[in-house]
């Protein structure tokens, strides 16, 4: 694991160790972890609903049954047959 200091105002570090006594936290470099790793969760969470919201206005809705696949199998079949 690699260090990083980083500088506070004296508000922010009171509140980073009231955290860290009242959250369960060992170590304020705990509860930063735990900030990052959860706004990871967050943006991660913001790109697949974008995704999805590109799929939804990306054109009527088509059925992926059994037909679906069995085509979509053929087209990357030839495809790879065609390289």
């Amino acid at each position: 694991m690699t260090a990083m200091n980083i500088s506070l105002p004296e508000t922010m570090k009171d509140f980073v160790d009231h955290q860290v006594q009242d959250g369960g936290y060992s170590t304020s470099s705990e509860y930063v972890r735990d900030l990052i790793r959860k706004d990871q969760v967050r943006r991660a969470e913001q790109h697949l609903a974008a995704l999805i919201m590109e799929g939804l206005e990306s054109g009527p809705a088509i059925p992926a049954d059994d037909n679906y696949w069995k085509n979509k199998r053929t087209a990357l079949t030839q495809r790879h047959d065609a390289k």
